[in-house]
């Protein structure tokens, strides 16, 4: 009986011991790797910065492929790409530096001198003064912000409340309630635009045009009619897929059907 218990610790102890050493293995491997994906960007940007765009452009890809995503590495990915004037490529990669880093000056204008490499100009669809002022709002924090300020909030109604419930004095428990209330609707509006921006963020999709040129029909089929052209670079929202067919829409709101176009998607 003594000898099947200490058989059964050793084996204890070697399972303990060889989670151990997996563990150890699994910690070198992945700071290896961090190494490695940060010396292949440093090699990128030394690339750039001596103008050997297309070999930065690899180097940069290369740590993509490695699982690095940094809207520092799409900005210097969109900047290399734009010098060798490849627009879509440009453009895509401007807004996905954007969508990790929206409030970054830098990125912004850069975006905006690649957009300007595009044939299409389009005119975005203007706004009610209800959607600009909910836009500002929404874009005020990003969505992880709003979540983090939503539950700031719920800790501080649960606190403030709490405090009304135990204390006695009537003009501190007054303030103590309205505090909570306040508090309550704050977590409740930061909640929503949270929620809202979550499934905007699920539910809707954009994506650039990499062929050179495609047209644009008014249904899935040649037998409609072409309502407009578009070139490489152009972003739209992507709503349907009909096999070969595409459904978009561009900023300024009108829609229609592409066939065959490439057309490479944000979404992460």
């Amino acid at each position: 009986m003594k000898g099947t218990i200490r058989h059964s610790k050793l084996k204890t102890q070697i399972k303990k011991g060889s989670w151990v050493i997996g563990v150890l293995i699994l910690s070198v491997q992945i700071t290896f790797g961090q190494a490695s994906m940060q010396l292949l960007f440093e090699e990128g940007n030394k690339a750039y910065n001596q103008g050997a765009y297309s070999e930065a452009i690899a180097l940069y890809e290369q740590t993509i492929t490695m699982g690095q995503h940094s809207a520092e590495l799409y900005f210097n990915l969109g900047n290399a790409y734009y010098r060798l004037n490849r627009v879509a490529e440009s453009i895509y990669y401007f807004e996905k530096a954007k969508k990790l880093d929206p409030d970054n000056e830098n990125i912004k204008i850069n975006s905006l001198y690649a957009q300007n490499m595009t044939i299409d100009a389009i005119e975005p669809l203007p706004e009610s003064q209800l959607n600009e002022i909910r836009n500002q709002l929404f874009t005020r924090m990003s969505l992880q912000s709003w979540s983090l300020f939503s539950v700031v909030m719920i800790w501080i109604f649960t606190f403030l409340f709490l405090a009304y419930l135990f204390l006695t004095l009537p003009q501190l428990k007054r303030i103590f309630f309205f505090l909570s209330l306040l508090s309550f609707f704050l977590f409740l509006g930061s909640f929503t635009i949270a929620f809202q921006l979550d499934q905007e963020k699920k539910n809707t999709e954009y994506g650039i045009l990499f062929s050179q040129q495609g047209d644009v029909w008014s249904e899935p089929n040649q037998r409609g009619e072409i309502q407009f052209t578009l070139h490489e670079g152009t972003k739209m929202q992507l709503l349907d897929v009909l096999d070969e067919w595409q459904k978009i829409r561009i900023a300024n709101g009108s829609e229609g059907w592409i066939k065959n176009a490439e057309i490479r998607s944000l979404k992460d």
